[in-house]
């Protein structure tokens, strides 16, 4: 700094990077000058409160704060900028006899661009589009509809050519677009609060979230890309559920509401649902809602051993989490004395709380920018404009029934899910009659999450491009026998309803591969390998688990999807749930586990024309030498994932010891003292003849 300017002084400015232990995001805080003392650390942590609850609405009381990074920043008075002239005169049109083809980001036509260098723009040119502006590192593409304009400070502008400005239909459209991108915009950054201040891997790592806006009916109007289709479909149910229970008129601001009932959520106890009504002036705008798979919520783990949902855990009703803006310490004590790690899921619970504070925000800030006094007009432009799209686009499908029917691994005996599909002229019906009834253990599923991952299979094909949102999944109707595994009533076993849920996209995609030729996929592994790893004393059976330390982990990983018309198949990702493997590195800094082993399992995915995604093989071993347990809740073990259109089926799934003893797919196991665990994961299915 001295170098650059001799004479001025110089100041100092101090940052720190923290967060609360436990989190894996940090905030920017500014540190105060001079020598630090305890008394410094007081000061520190107010500083951090004011900033995280300016970013993210409130805080999290009781948890400690850790600085990961230190930063100085050093500067002095910046010189006047120095102003360049005018060498061509303002608005003077720069052409160029280089020219490159170039396929825009929105444009299907290639076009000949004409090719700039920067160096070579002075003040007062302009450039008009398709263009291509040359750096050493890097590149700026002009549109066909922009104009690149070089001010006197020597930056690049690029602005719509006038030509534009009337092109669109009316000025109502025009606003119902900016709208809709500002809900997008508003829901991906609730997704991403939710992320960033989350305690849980399975939410900050793998993803395993939802986060959307919601009218005044309950109606979803827009959710977050970030999320899994089981929590988003689900939770566009639930929200009615929550207003059943609770009137809008007994709503009040501060107000925030939980449960975690696998009958009115996302289908299992490990979900919690928020919803948290947003005031203007004491009116209610809106809802969000968000939902999480928490870490641990009690009982036997997450694994598929109970016989009725009472064993499985806690379950919270629908009630205020959060009223007039005070956390209800009731609900926040029960849970936190119900579970084996209390600071991730209170934590998580914040998080939630959270996200949804941080989307109202910006909602009212959307609302006083636009001049909306509400989102009703909009919500029903949204919801009747999807409900129409996705008409249009069934109405392009042979009207018929169509059948397929697949088996698949259960707990004690196979699983048959049977499909009827009704393809009418506005709406597409799937029935399961015919499925496999109640299971004796944790592999059931409530119908609203039969129905979330049903329909999302049903739109990977069909109106794909049309925003997910109550409109647009009202022409989808799945239904499924009372007491069928499909549907199964309270109080049955739902842990791990996923391991048959998520198998569901395959199904219905068989039914609409007969009705379209080559529109569908082959079978994929589908349903994810998310096994729940613990070590404590009582966790391990009659083995010493000695001083080792004790621990809970869920870790996410993944086999390889079906062959796709016209590609291959994508290894080691979760098709249909869309969470991320969870890093190796993540899971071995909070627990006391190593991955000895973590790579593809080449030549798992079938054969064909285009060959299914492989899976991966995963070995784990305690760091101490100590025993411990595996919540196993794999499939397609014996029931490996079939090709389609003459391809060959993926590799089926294995787990097993390093001593070469084999496992069982579900139910909680011990893995022996100085024993590693072994998981090879399934390959997806092969499409067309090879």
């Amino acid at each position: 700094v001295r170098l650059g300017n001799t004479d001025a002084p110089l100041k100092e400015k101090r940052h720190g990077y923290a967060r609360y232990v436990g989190q894996g995001h940090e905030i920017k805080i500014d540190l105060p000058a001079g020598n630090y003392n305890p008394e410094t650390a007081e000061v520190i942590r107010t500083t951090f409160e004011y900033e995280y609850e300016k970013q993210y609405a409130r805080t999290v009381p009781g948890l400690d704060i850790e600085i990961l990074t230190w930063s100085v920043l050093v500067s002095s008075h910046q010189k006047p900028i120095k102003i360049l002239p005018e060498v061509c005169g303002i608005n003077t049109m720069l052409e160029s006899k280089c020219t490159r083809i170039l396929q825009a980001p929105d444009k299907e036509m290639l076009t000949n661009a004409k090719v700039f260098t920067r160096d070579s723009l002075k003040p007062g040119l302009q450039i008009a589009g398709p263009a291509i502006i040359e750096e050493s590192q890097t590149a700026t593409i002009v549109p066909a509809d922009f104009r690149a304009v070089v001010n006197q400070r020597g930056d690049l502008i690029l602005e719509r050519a006038d030509n534009l400005q009337t092109s669109y239909k009316s000025a109502t459209s025009v606003r119902n677009q900016v709208i809709w991108d500002r809900l997008i915009a508003i829901v991906e950054e609730q997704a991403q609060a939710l992320i960033r201040t989350a305690f849980s891997t399975t939410v900050r790592e793998a993803g395993d979230l939802s986060a959307g806006v919601f009218d005044l009916s309950g109606r979803m109007l827009a959710q977050a890309v970030t999320g899994t289709p089981g929590h988003v479909n689900a939770m566009a149910a639930s929200v009615g559920y929550f207003m059943d229970k609770i009137s809008l008129q007994k709503m009040k601001p501060g107000d925030v509401y939980c449960t975690n009932d696998p009958w009115l959520g996302t289908g299992h106890l490990f979900d919690f649902t928020v919803v948290t009504p947003i005031f203007r002036n004491d009116a209610p705008m809106a809802l969000f809602a968000s939902t999480v798979h928490v870490v641990d919520i009690g009982g036997p783990g997450f694994g598929p051993d109970a016989g009725q949902v009472y064993e499985e855990g806690l379950c919270i009703p629908i009630m205020p989490l959060f009223i007039s803006g005070k956390a209800n310490q009731y609900v926040m004590e029960i849970i936190e004395a119900n579970v084996r790690e209390p600071i991730q899921v209170i934590g998580d619970l914040y998080s939630l709380t959270t996200s949804n504070a941080v989307g109202g925000k910006r909602l009212l800030e959307m609302m006083t920018d636009l001049g909306l006094d509400g989102i009703d007009t909009i919500g029903d432009y949204i919801i009747d404009t999807s409900k129409e799209a996705m008409i249009n686009e069934i109405k392009k499908l042979p009207s018929g029934k169509y059948q397929y029917e697949m088996t698949v691994d259960g707990y004690d005996k196979p699983v048959t899910i049977r499909a009827k599909m009704t393809i009418g002229k506005n709406a597409i019906d799937v029935d399961f009659s015919g499925t496999t009834s109640l299971s004796s253990y944790g592999i059931n599923v409530p119908l609203t999450y039969s129905q979330a991952y049903a329909s999302y299979g049903i739109r990977c094909v069909v109106g794909n491009d049309i925003p997910n949102n109550s409109g647009s999944l009202m022409p989808v109707r799945v239904a499924a026998p009372e007491g069928s595994i499909l549907n199964a009533p309270r109080p049955a076993a739902v842990t791990v309803r996923h391991v048959i849920g998520q198998m569901l996209p395959d199904v219905v995609l068989g039914c609409l591969e007969q009705a379209v030729p080559n529109i569908a996929p082959a079978e994929g592994s589908s349903s994810l390998w998310n096994p729940m790893l613990s070590g404590g004393h009582g966790l391990v059976g009659d083995h010493d688990y000695g001083d080792a330390q004790p621990f809970s982990v869920t870790i996410f990983h993944s086999g390889g999807t079906g062959a796709r018309p016209g590609r291959h198949g994508l290894s080691a990702t979760a098709f249909p749930s869309g969470v991320k493997n969870t890093p190796v590195e993540i899971t071995e800094s909070v627990s006391p586990l190593l991955f000895r082993r973590k790579e593809y399992r080449e030549y798992s995915g079938g054969n064909g024309e285009f060959r299914g995604g492989d899976g991966q093989i995963i070995e784990i071993q305690h760091k101490e030498g100590a025993p411990f347990a595996v919540f196993a809740l794999f499939d397609r073990i014996a029931h490996p994932a079939r090709g389609r259109n003459g391809g060959s089926n993926g590799a089926p799934g294995k787990i097993y010891l390093s001593d070469g003893t084999l496992l069982k797919g579900k139910g909680k196991q011990i893995i022996p003292a100085g024993k590693n665990l072994i998981l090879e994961l399934p390959g997806g299915g092969g499409l067309g003849t090879g």
